[in-house]
Order: C-alpha cells, then structure tokens, then sequence
C-alpha cells in the first residue's frame, strides 16, 4: 500500500472555477431634513458644505424652507450647494431617509412613508413608549446618533457634544462673573498680582476634561473631583500637567466649595445623575460665586439645580447664582451643527457606497451599533427593558 506525500487531493490538483467578489451596488440617497420642533434645539445635521457633497456624488437632499437659520445657515446657501428647498413640511417627511437632530413628534411619524429610514437623536429619558410604537407600526428602520460607534470603540457624537459643553461651561461661568445685577465684576483667569480664578469641577469625563483645559487655559487654579481614579488618571495625563484631583469626599468637597468662584457640575449617571454637592454646602459657598450644572440634562448633581431655559437662564439660591440649561451645545448651534455634519456625512456616504443601509449595516459593526429599530423590529434591549417592549438581537437579524 503507497502513501502519499502531496499535500493536496488529485481533485483540488484539477483546474478550478474562478471565484469573483461581486460588486456592491452603490445606492442614491434621497434625504430630507425638516425643521427641528424640539424644545430649545437649533441645530442642523447636515451643512450647507456637507449637502454640496452628497449633491456632488449624485445624491438629493430636500430642507424644509428656514432649518437651517438658527445655526445662521440661510436657504439660498443650501439652494446654492444642490438642495431642494420646500415650505411642505409633509413633502420632507415623505422622503425615504429623515435626519433630525431632536427625536420626530407623534404627528410627524404619522406624516413618514413606511419603511421609512430615520437618523437622530434619541434623547431616552425624554421619549414614551408610544413613540417606539408609532414608529414600529410603520416598521422604521431608526438610527440613534448617541449609540453609533466609531472604529475605536468611542461614541463620537456623545464625546462631540460633551466637548462643546465643557468648554462652554467655562465660558459662560466666565460671562456670568462680569459686573452685573449679580455678577462679582471679576475677570476669569490670571492677572499678574491678583489671585486666579478658582474653578472646582465635579467629574472627570469628557465634559469635565474640555472644561479643565479651558479653565487652565485662561489661567484658573483648578480642583477636579471624581469617584473614578482610573478617569483621574487619564484627565491628568490629557492635561500633561499636574493638577489637584481628589475622590468624592464631603469634607474635602466642601473645603473647594467654599473657596471656589465658580463649580462645574459634570457628573454622569446610568439612570439619574447623583446629587453630589447638598443645599447646605452650596449655603457655605461665596456670595456671588456660580455654579453651572451641565448635568441638568439627567437631573442634576446639585441638589439646588433647577432645569432653566436659554431665553431666562439663570437663577439665584442661597447667594449663588445657578446656570442649569439643559442642552448646553444648542446655545453654540453653529459650531454644535458643524461637529454633527462632520460625524453624520461620511456614515452616509458609506450607507451609499455599501448600496444602502442593509448592506452598511452589515459591513461597519459601528453604524450597527446605532440601530435601535430594523424595519419596525426593536432591537436595543436596553430600551426594551425600560419601556417593558419586546426585543431581539439585531446580530439575529442582520449578519
């Protein structure tokens, strides 16, 4: 009996069919952006430059006449980089793919064509389970910008958001000092032979390490505090300099509170914020100090927060003078609009590269991140838990 030594069968030694990759299709976007109905939001997804792009590419984009005038983006702008202009709000709705930045109300789903594909934010906390209903029953394939991931894991719609709300934070604390009904009359930062500015922030996230760099900046003396050493860690090593960070203590928390002119609030929580600063520790702080609690969108981590509108936004308690808008971003449309053009334009040129949101959702696990409804489907079970509505795996259904 022979043995062979050929690594290969006599079968596989045969000339074989030739395997060819078919091509992917490319698909026509036909995208409409209606005008933003949400409470205080004056954003934009896409801008003028960003429609010229996908117009370039063969795509059509139709804008609700004056969308884009809060983010001071006028109409002959998007008329002159390829969009359709309409005053038919019903017109917009009926385009396959919505982009909005607040979440569609009930009577604009009602106005959606089936299987229509809708991009925005969600806004969880602020949503019913009549809202995923409506949009089941007319089986919406939904996007969420805050659960789209990036190709390093981040979510940078979250992280872009974040950004401009640190460093507004400061900026406004900035404004809010200057003489005033209330206003101390002092200048933020660091004149040579006056004491700097003493900035205290609550967390080390995102908002929390925007809001150091610009406090230091300008020159500020800055405490940061965090339960987290791990995000201390890394807020140091972001900053490449030393500064004073510290756990969440009330005796030590206090001591800055009482010396600071201005404390920041930007804690995070998974369902509420945590209270972190009481009344009685806001009573000890200086008269006329300022406190802006970016954390009023999930509750607030000063017990004496209370939610303020952009047209009326501050208040004062216990001598302090409180700044508790929610939704900080919006007050800098332009720039908040610019940072949402730049993350949303090149997913869709990839939905239309990949021949639609079927095949990009298949190919980029990170745009399937952000799919919280496949045809009417549910698939994020974190909102299947909180709203009690049944859920499956969008890996079960798409692969």
């Amino acid at each position: 009996m022979s043995i062979s030594f050929y690594p290969f069968t006599k079968a596989e030694l045969l000339p074989q069919e030739e395997k060819l990759e078919v091509a992917r299709r490319k698909s026509d976007l036909f995208i409409g952006i209606p005008n933003e109905t949400s409470y205080q939001e004056r954003r934009i997804c896409l801008t003028p430059d960003a429609v010229n792009s996908l117009t370039f590419q063969g795509h059509r984009v139709m804008i609700e006449a004056g969308a884009g005038e809060n983010s001071s983006y006028s109409d002959k702008e998007y008329s002159d980089a390829g969009a359709e202009i309409t005053n038919d709000t019903r017109k917009v709705f009926g385009c396959p793919m919505i982009l909005k930045v607040g979440t569609p109300t009930l009577a604009e789903i009602e106005m959606m064509n089936p299987q229509t594909i809708l991009i925005s934010s969600i806004q969880l906390k602020t949503k019913s389970k009549a809202y995923f209903e409506a949009l089941t029953k007319k089986k919406i394939t939904a996007l969420a910008f805050e659960y789209i991931k990036d190709q390093d894991g981040s979510y940078p719609a979250v992280r872009s958001s974040s950004e401009i709300a640190g460093t507004a934070s400061i900026l406004i604390a900035a404004e809010l000092m200057i003489t005033n009904e209330f206003g101390k009359g002092l200048l933020f930062g660091n004149i040579t032979g006056v004491p700097p500015t003493e900035v205290v922030i609550i967390g080390a996230g995102t908002v929390g390490e925007f809001a150091a760099k610009t406090a230091i900046g300008l020159g500020a003396t800055v405490k940061v505090f965090d339960n987290s050493i791990t995000k201390l860690r890394r807020l140091q090593n972001s900053l490449n300099q030393r500064i004073f960070t510290s756990t969440i203590q009330s005796k030590g928390l206090l001591k800055a509170l009482r010396r600071c002119d201005v404390a920041i609030g930007a804690m995070r929580g998974i369902d509420r914020c945590p209270v972190i600063v009481t009344e009685t520790m806001v009573e000890h702080m200086k008269k006329g100090a300022v406190i802006v609690d970016v954390s009023i969108d999930t509750g607030g981590c000063f017990e004496t927060s209370e939610v303020t509108s952009h047209e009326r936004p501050t208040f004062i308690k216990s001598n302090v003078l409180h700044y508790c808008v929610p939704n900080i971003p919006s007050r800098y449309s332009k720039t908040a609009s610019l940072a949402i053009s730049n993350i949303i334009t090149p997913f869709l040129m990839k939905i239309a590269e990949d021949g639609g949101i079927e095949s990009a959702i298949r190919c980029d696990l990170g745009l399937k991140h952000g799919v919280y409804l496949y045809h009417g489907i549910l698939t994020n079970k974190a909102i299947g838990d909180w709203f009690d509505l049944p859920n499956n795996d969008i890996n079960l259904i798409v692969f």
